[in-house]
């Protein structure tokens, strides 16, 4: 278990052996690929890192291309090294980090760094494939990939560059990641030299990186002893999965062991020989290691579009009826197969109306692994920045996170387990693709190759090779369709002046070492056949077939007196063996004959047979024919008797030392003349043809230098959008956290002060709600986005949505005393919901239990209502006092009055 370690505190280091002192020129590069989540697994990375590692460090992550990126401020804090965000042409430097800047992506030439506009500002983009696989063809074996936390499958296909050129790849451990998509998609395919939880990542690079070198130095290679231990492990190899890697180039597999041996940290190879011996795992690892199982759909597009639209249309149209006929040498995991399915079926398509081909593909592969995943026919979603939208969506069904070929392509490729140099080769071919596979092999070995291609496939068959292949001097076998895209096309010839070396498992070898024999049986000859075999031998001229170099194919009759072996190496060339006094004439007739329709005739021509001197005519044709002979040259001897005037005795005048001498210098200067117009005629010709194919050649040079433009600069409007989803995706992850969080606060806030809420929408439809508020009004969680008038309610406030209704009219509050039916009561009041931007958004309710306050009020009001009456009957008592008391005074008063007044006389 990992733990986690606070942005605010720097982790403890790890104190790993230091690297090796390494060359300015060529220390390590690290690129670490990261999506969501990656922040804490760079953390952890970084965090373990010695301060003076030697290295450099470039971190490729999906970033909003709208916003400012803050990641060199936070790993800054981690490390010691110095965070920078990338800049374009920065010269890259050891104990550095580089982080990719948003809205860009990023390159790297010569260990320094460019940045490119995205070809689409929203979208699919893949930078860490992007970088990762130009890290890989710059820095080739000091290319270091790493993939950490992240969604989708960007990476995977960089780290293939990376295992490609030698280099070192290293996953985080799926179960320490947040996200596990991008490190599992990478060990999933096969390509995790080291998993481990990120914190552990940086100890494994260094501990590789210490490893010794076995092909640094060229003279280290011819080591008997480094040779011997070689030879052990391709016999170990050999005895555990039968299959022979003695035909591959030795700097491949001294590169392929040394990785093997730098991640089990053995110093030598003869230690590695012991390891392997007790551990057939490795065995099984190591031979996968060697098959170098790189391919994608459609790699090198320009190649495979000139295949579609030139190459395929033309052997389609020439041909009548049945099925066409493909095999894919060294397949891997099926792309190339299906992207040649795929060129096949558009071109067939395309042909008129009514004219289709059943087509058939034969895929082979040493890896039976890559076989059964080729078979599933199930690939990541990144093949969409090789695929076009319109050929994902005739061809391939989206499946979950991926894509699957459709049943109708599936069923065109046949898939098996099938060793190039071992087994058998496939036959009657139309196509032969064999892409990036010749490279490892030596140049003994594709000199066999080539002529069972040739034997494979039928006469205009196609040879589709890699860009960095070619039929080398082959060029009797095969004819150059496009050069530039290594398109090239079987000749008419069967016939081969040697014969064809074919694999060995044709037939067990002899107990001596020598081929088995096998009894020939003679077909029974008809007497047309015999007949004309007793012609051509007694009646017929010699002749002899040659191809349009010379080559001799086949000898008809005795042609001793015209062709003679040449001294030294077997040499089966026709002007080689030509005797004196043909060479020159013979040159000349023969590339008149190549040039010219129709038969090319030399008369009476003098042979020089050593002792003696004979005449012959000779006739050279170029062969015009629908079967295997097209193209092919006919030449016929015939003898003919000497000129006359040799045959007439000379008289004693003529003949002397001077007529005679005057006579060869004269038949000299004629052959001469005739020599010096052939050898202009040919070097007119020759002129052409060179200025033909410089022109051609700057063309190419052109197309070349525009297509590894458009390779290196331009990406596909695909990869842009899938990029910008998982930016999307990741920014809506955090915001989604912090959603919740807030979330969580407001709930918590509101449910202690135990007031009830509602919150109402514009058209008063529940959005939310406390839970006090179920109390007063009947609410469960599947009420919100429920009209509030929809809603039974304790409440005696028939008013309440009219209210609310006024509230949003007035954009003023209210607030109301309500009772509910159980006789408490609530102070209601409504305020309108306004957003952060000032905008009305809703009603917010709130219930203020006063019941209480209410019981109180109604006691305060009886006591008052008692004190009121009891004053009221003490004022009666008293306002009944205060009048019989004020009739008592009026009574005095009157008898005052009375007894005041004075007495009157009668």
């Amino acid at each position: 278990m990992i733990k986690k370690t606070s942005r605010n505190t720097r982790p403890r280091k790890t104190t790993p052996k230091t690297v090796p002192p390494q060359p300015a020129s060529s220390f390590p590069i690290v690129g670490i690929g990261s999506s969501a989540g990656g922040l804490e697994a760079l953390e952890q990375f970084l965090g373990s890192v010695p301060d003076k590692c030697g290295m450099a460090f470039i971190v490729i992550q999906h970033l909003d291309p709208t916003r400012k990126g803050l990641m060199p401020e936070l790993l800054q804090r981690i490390t010691e090294m110095k965070v920078m965000q990338a800049k374009d042409r920065a010269k890259i430097q050891a104990d550095c980090v580089y982080v990719i800047p948003p809205d860009k992506d990023m390159s790297i030439l010569h260990g320094v760094l460019h940045l490119f506009e995205p070809s689409a500002s929203r979208g699919l983009r893949l930078p860490i494939d992007f970088f990762l696989r130009s890290l890989a063809q710059d820095q080739l074996r000091n290319s270091i990939g790493v993939i950490l936390s992240g969604m989708g499958s960007d990476g995977t296909l960089g780290l293939r560059e990376i295992r490609e050129n030698a280099g070192l790849t290293l996953v985080q451990d799926p179960a320490s990641a947040k996200f596990d998509s991008m490190p599992r998609s990478a060990i999933d395919a096969g390509l995790a030299d080291f998993v481990a939880p990120a914190h552990d990542l940086p100890g494994k690079i260094i501990e590789y990186l210490g490893r010794p070198l076995i092909s640094s130095k060229p003279e280290a290679t011819e080591d008997p002893k480094l040779r011997s231990a070689l030879e052990k492990v391709l016999i170990l190899l050999r005895s555990r999965t039968g299959h022979d890697f003695s035909a591959y180039k030795n700097n491949t597999l001294y590169r392929r062991i040394e990785r093997r041996m730098g991640i089990h940290q053995l110093p030598k190879i003869k230690a590695y020989v012991q390891y392997l011996q007790g551990n057939p795992q490795e065995l099984d690892l190591l031979f996968k290691e060697l098959l170098i199982g790189v391919t994608s759909f459609f790699r090198d597009p320009t190649a495979w579009e000139t295949l579609r639209e030139t190459s395929l249309p033309a052997l389609m149209a020439a041909r009548l009826s049945g099925p066409l006929r493909a095999w894919v040498a060294g397949c891997s995991t099926g792309e190339e197969a299906y992207s040649l399915a795929i060129v096949l079926k558009e071109a067939s398509d395309s042909l008129k109306p009514g004219k289709h081909f059943k087509i058939q593909i034969f895929a082979s592969d040493l890896d039976r692994d890559a076989i059964e995943k080729a078979r599933s026919g199930v690939f990541l979603p990144n093949i969409a920045q090789d695929v076009s939208p319109e050929r994902l969506q005739r061809f391939f069904i989206r499946e979950g996170d991926g894509y699957r070929v459709r049943y109708d392509l599936r069923e065109m490729v046949i898939f098996s387990s099938h060793s190039l140099i071992l087994d058998p080769p496939f036959t009657k071919l139309d196509v032969l693709s064999c892409r990036n596979l010749l490279i490892y092999l030596t140049p003994e070995m594709q000199k066999k190759l080539f002529p069972i291609f040739h034997y494979s496939l039928n006469p205009d068959g196609i040879l589709f090779l890699g860009t960095s292949e070619t039929v080398g001097a082959h060029t009797d076998l095969f004819d150059t369709v496009d050069g530039s895209s290594r398109i090239f096309r079987r000749t008419r010839s069967a016939l081969r002046p040697a014969p064809i070396d074919f694999p060995s498992s044709f037939g067990e070898a002899a107990p001596d070492g020598k081929a088995p024999r096998r009894p020939k049986s003679k077909p029974p000859q008809s007497l047309q056949a015999l007949a004309e075999q007793i012609v051509v031998q007694r009646f017929a001229p010699a002749t002899v077939l040659v191809d349009d170099k010379g080559n001799i194919l086949h000898i008809s009759g005795r042609t001793g007196k015209y062709l003679e072996p040449a001294a030294g190496k077997a040499n089966w060339n026709l002007f080689a063996m030509a005797r004196e006094g043909l060479r020159y004439e013979l040159g000349a007739g023969f590339e008149k004959a190549l040039r010219e329709p129709g038969p090319v005739n030399l008369r009476r021509l003098k042979i020089d047979g050593g002792t003696t001197h004979h005449y012959a005519d000779l006739t050279i044709e170029r062969l015009q024919t629908d079967d295997e002979l097209d193209g092919m040259v006919i030449i016929a001897f015939t003898d003919v008797p000497a000129p006359e005037e040799t045959k007439t005795a000379p008289d004693a005048a003529a003949d002397t030392p001077a007529s005679r001498r005057l006579a060869e210098v004269e038949g000299d200067a004629r052959r001469f003349r005739a020599e010096l117009q052939s050898t202009r005629e040919e070097m007119q010709f020759s002129q052409e043809e060179l200025r033909s194919t410089n022109e051609e050649l700057q063309s190419t040079n052109e197309e070349m230098q525009s297509t590894n433009e458009e390779l290196t600069t331009s990406k596909e409007e695909m990869q842009s959008l899938n990029e910008e989803l998982q930016t999307v995706n990741a920014e809506l992850q955090g915001k989604i956290d912090e959603l919740s969080r807030a979330n969580n606060d407001m709930n918590n806030l509101l449910n202690s002060t135990d007031v009830a809420t509602l919150f109402l929408d514009n058209e008063l439809k529940v959005r939310r709600f406390t839970t006090p508020a179920t109390k007063i009004i009947k609410l469960i969680p599947g009420d919100e986005g429920r009209p509030i008038t929809d809603l039974a309610s304790e409440l005696l406030y028939p008013g309440l949505s009219a209210d609310a209704r006024e509230v949003l009219s007035k954009l003023s509050s209210m607030e109301k005393s309500v009772r509910s039916r159980d006789g408490r009561w609530f102070t209601a009041r409504l305020v309108p919901y306004r957003t952060l931007d000032n905008h009305i958004d809703g009603v917010v309710i709130t219930f203020w239990d006063i019941s209480e306050a209410k019981k109180l009020e109604a006691a305060l009001r009886k006591a008052q209502s008692k004190l009121e009456t009891r004053l009221a009957k003490q004022s009666i008592k008293t306002e009944d006092a205060k009048a019989a008391l004020s009739d008592q005074r009026s009574r005095s008063r009157k008898t005052k009055a009375r007894s005041s007044a004075p007495k009157t006389q009668p």
